[in-house]
């Protein structure tokens, strides 16, 4: 045992880096091994009894929401409730001991649900059997790719469409299977208008009250879950309800691979493996912001991977981090994962003694407890944000809200055509970077002459240029210097201020060095200002450096107009529009 004890202690004191002497430094290597491949024993053996306390007390709390949170979710990924319940078994403890957030409560979550109906729904699959196959091998394709992703170290619509894949649900009609998202909406709505099941609908309005009544409350879904099941089976409810869920527990199964179905599913498995991890660690960094705690990127990929490859063999379809859950079990006072092996502990309970008392729980409860969930998620402002910032990069979260909505529940071309356009206008800004021609501000600061309507120096031009010079990029950089010449025909300096210029590249370096040839040849001499090390360096071994002069350049613009100033007429110093008395420092000498 004591021997056992200086193992564990050894390695505990390897993996935080402490420096450990060893007269075996395997013994310290093999411990390192052993923390990386399972990282729960890096906290597990250190909880004390009031860390134990508080997860079982989180765990228990979020229980009582993943539950019914569970079967909903199957419900929206277009499964028997009992699959929600299988993927809150094993999930959420895997992903608890193998990622690295200690309060990241992974299981069924709406998003994931949504993507995986869409992507086995386009599939057209011939029997529920063959759907349920096709969600769990989903679940393995996306854990494979996740753990992959780790090991190699490389909002607003999605709940508006949440939304609305409830509204037959709740209005008690039968599920519009249009070919296209915004046509199933319309069917649903021309179906309620010919006859509405008013007992459905009154039943959904009834779980809504409870809820809002009781918003602040973590059990308010339990609660509600609880009345209208009650009322159910009281009143002899007509809607349609849950029905029987198999009691115990899943067994492992290994499902059938089938090449064509695994060619079939990859687009959604790659949709679900980036949304999912987006997610994931959106949720764990505001946590970690709250808790100090450290996210490790890769291996949280690892955990949700495991995940979601654990729950695949045993029945369960794919799984992410829930924002709302994890907010819980935050609150709650969560100190580790164990609060979500607590948590799955209960929904072992519930799977083995509880599923009867759900028979008669009306399917409009959980239609409620979807669309409650993902409203909440809701973010207009980040919108509106996008196109304060940039009009740019608002449009393109229209086009992509708009496509994705047209084309839904086909979800991944509207994520495509996002990606694409981002892509696009970040190539498009970082080929075509801001340029400034510089003059002086009243205050003292050298700042954007277009954009503050100020004269410019006719014999001295000041440049910046805000962008790496690179080969995307050289061509622009130049056609803009050169542009000087023909706005001032009287020029004789420009002064580049290379403050922005974080990095350059071969291109950027010929490309520099054919403009000061071309610039002296017409009898323009260019200074370099704010060159930053990596780039003086980059010019150095280049020999450019030394072919424009060490003289040419300078650490301040101010610095670079008194050089070309005492080589002038005093009287072009007088009437410049870049004379004046400069600020204390360089940082605020260009704005």
């Amino acid at each position: 045992m004591r021997e056992s004890a200086r193992f564990l202690k050894g390695a505990r004191s390897a993996h935080s880096g402490e420096l450990v002497h060893s007269e075996r430094p395997p013994i310290a290597a093999i411990a390192s091994l052993i923390y990386r491949l399972f990282p729960f024993l890096t906290w597990l053996p250190r909880l004390g009894r009031d860390e134990i306390r508080r997860d079982l007390i989180a765990g228990i709390t979020v229980a009582t929401v993943l539950v019914p949170q569970a079967m909903a979710y199957a419900r929206l990924a277009g499964l028997p409730a009992v699959y929600g319940l299988y993927a809150a078994f094993l999930p959420p403890v895997v992903a608890a001991l193998w990622g690295s957030s200690r309060q990241l409560a992974t299981g069924p979550v709406a998003m994931a649900s949504l993507i995986s109906a869409t992507t086995v729904g386009a599939l057209a699959l011939d029997s529920p059997e063959a759907f349920a196959h096709a969600s769990i091998l989903l679940a393995l394709l996306v854990g494979a790719l996740r753990v992959i992703f780790g090991v190699l170290r490389l909002g607003i619509l999605v709940n508006l469409l949440i939304s609305g894949s409830q509204l037959h649900a709740i209005l008690g009609v039968e599920r519009g299977r249009e070919s296209l998202f915004v046509r199933s909406v319309a069917v649903e709505i021309q179906r309620a208008v010919s006859g509405v099941d008013w007992a459905t609908l009154g039943m959904a309005a009834l779980a809504l009250a409870i809820m809002l009544a009781l918003r602040r409350r973590h059990e308010r879904i339990l609660i509600a879950v609880a009345i209208t099941t009650l009322i159910s089976w009281l009143t002899g409810y007509e809607g349609s309800i849950v029905g029987d869920i198999p009691r115990g527990l899943p067994s492992f199964s290994i499902p059938h691979f089938d090449t064509n179905l695994f060619w079939l599913l990859i687009p959604g498995a790659l949709v679900l493996t980036l949304i999912g991890l987006m997610e994931a660690m959106s949720i764990a960094r505001t946590i970690a912001a709250r808790t100090k705690q450290h996210i490790d990127i890769n291996q949280e990929l690892v955990g949700q991977g495991m995940a979601n490859l654990v729950g695949g063999v045993f029945s369960s379809y794919a799984v992410s981090g829930s924002f709302s859950r994890s907010a819980i079990n935050f609150s709650s006072g969560a100190a580790s994962g164990l609060s979500s092996v607590v948590t799955s502990a209960v929904v072992v309970l519930t799977l083995l003694f509880f599923t009867p008392l759900f028979y008669y729980l009306p399917q409009a409860t959980l239609a409620i407890v979807i669309v409650l969930a993902v409203l909440s998620l809701v973010r207009i402002h980040a919108v509106r944000r996008a196109w304060r910032v940039s009009h740019a990069d608002g449009a393109i979260a229209i086009v992509t809200f708009a496509v994705t909505l047209a084309l839904a529940p086909q979800l991944h071309w509207g994520i495509m055509t996002g990606v694409i356009m981002a892509l696009a206008h970040f190539v498009r800004r970082t080929m075509r970077p801001h340029v400034a021609y510089l003059a002086r501000h009243e205050d003292g600061a050298l700042v954007d002459a277009d954009a503050h309507d100020l004269d410019l120096d006719r014999y001295i031009a000041v440049i910046r240029f805000d962008a790496r010079l690179y080969y995307g990029a050289s061509a622009y950089f130049e056609d803009k210097v050169l542009e000087a010449l023909a706005r001032l025909p009287e020029l004789r300096y420009i002064v580049l201020d290379a403050g922005g210029i974080n990095r350059i590249d071969a291109t950027g370096v010929e490309t520099l060095s054919r403009l000061v040839e071309d610039l002296r040849a017409g009898d323009v001499d260019i200074y370099f200002t704010r060159l930053k090390n990596s780039v003086w360096k980059v010019l150095e071994a280049d020999g450019l450096l030394a072919e424009i002069g060490e003289d040419h350049f300078f650490d301040w613009n101010q610095q670079a107009l008194d050089h070309l100033w005492s080589q002038m007429d005093p009287s072009a110093r007088e009437g410049s529009p870049l004379y004046g008395q400069p600020l204390a420092n360089d940082l605020d000498d260009n704005k």
